[in-house]
């Protein structure tokens, strides 16, 4: 009887062990090997109050010094004022709700709806095409393009994208991956598509997250990791325990005033 409850208590124990790994593995139904076609057109695209820097360079460095220049006027004397772009201090440009920059000299330049390097090698050619340097090299960079994370993450907070594609598994892994108390299979981004705000649902533990749009994450996304329910249960025992022990702390203050009270009055 005795060696039954123990092999009772193991294969107990054991079942408990898998499923609580069920509950925070990722991709539980991928095979060892196996091969998932990836979304196209997953890089990053600009799109409009996004902000980025733009710097030309040239084999002559003084003909690229007017095209990495803003103009700006002083409030004291009204008159422009140029400052070269450095690599200290570079000039930020942001995409007008049109999606276009307005770059020094060659003017404005479409950036919705496309990557960082379309829209330097759009630049490029302006800058060819206008005669101004025969061999413009043009490097664009994310100024100021984010993703926020909250829920049952290590390190909830805003992150800065600072490369072309960024994935939800990325993501997380900024942020200090979930809590153990994070739910794998409920997942939500939400993204703001033609004025409104799109939720997608993600489950981490299948091998689906691959052919969601959001696998990819795009700029100003909000990720929302949702608490399992072994979090709830545990919340709500240490708020039922924090009840009992302050209704305990108040009896006995009580208890020993009353006592104060009886030694006070007794002759």
């Amino acid at each position: 009887m005795k060696y039954f409850k123990l092999l009772a208590l193991a294969v107990a124990i054991i079942l408990a062990s898998c499923n609580a790994q069920e509950r925070v593995l990722y991709l539980q139904d991928v095979e060892n090997g196996s091969e998932i076609n990836l979304p196209e057109n997953y890089l990053i695209r600009l799109k409009p109050l996004d902000q980025i820097t733009v710097v030309v360079n040239s084999k002559n460095p003084e003909l690229a010094v007017p095209f990495n220049t803003s103009t700006s006027y002083s409030s004291l004397t009204g008159n422009t004022v140029s400052s070269t772009a450095t690599s200290s201090s570079l000039q930020i440009l942001t995409v007008d709700d049109r999606g276009y920059i307005d770059m020094p000299i060659i003017g404005e330049i479409k950036c919705a709806g496309k990557t960082r390097e379309e829209v330097a090698s759009d630049i490029e050619q302006k800058i060819k095409e206008g005669g101004y340097i025969a061999d413009p090299k043009v490097n664009v960079r994310f100024a100021d393009l984010t993703i926020s994370i909250i829920g049952e993450v290590a390190r909830p907070g805003r992150y800065d994208i600072k490369k072309d594609q960024l994935t939800i598994f990325e993501a997380l892994a900024l942020a200090g991956d979930m809590t153990i108390y994070g739910n794998r299979e409920d997942v939500a981004v939400i993204r703001e598509q033609n004025g409104k705000n799109v939720i997608t649902k993600l489950d981490l533990r299948s091998q689906d997250i691959f052919s969601s749009p959001c696998f990819y994450l795009q700029q100003n996304d909000v990720i929302i990791v949702s608490p399992n329910k072994y979090k709830a249960a545990t919340a709500e025992i240490n708020q039922n325990r924090s009840f009992w022990i302050s209704l305990a702390s108040t009896g006995i203050s009580l208890a020993s005033l009353v006592m104060t009270i009886i030694l006070a009055t007794k002759p």
